[in-house]
């Protein structure tokens, strides 16, 4: 199991980054992203893994005039 902004989601082996972007819906495409306080590189969602236990936020950016 994995904490993503405090919610649980069922962990499997080997999920990426990008894995839980899909689990969760996540499609906004400004988006800062931390697995245990690191932050992730958006060219990195498809290649980071989330070891079991994580605590992952993601966070939608707001911009505007």
């Amino acid at each position: 199991m994995i904490q993503v902004n405090g919610d649980p989601l069922e962990w499997k082996d080997g999920m990426t980054v990008r894995d839980v972007l899909t689990a969760k819906r996540f499609i906004f495409p400004m988006l800062v992203i931390t697995v245990n306080d690191a932050v992730i590189d958006r060219k990195n969602y498809d290649t980071t893994v989330i070891p079991e236990g994580a605590d992952v936020k993601v966070v939608h950016l707001m911009s505007g005039g």
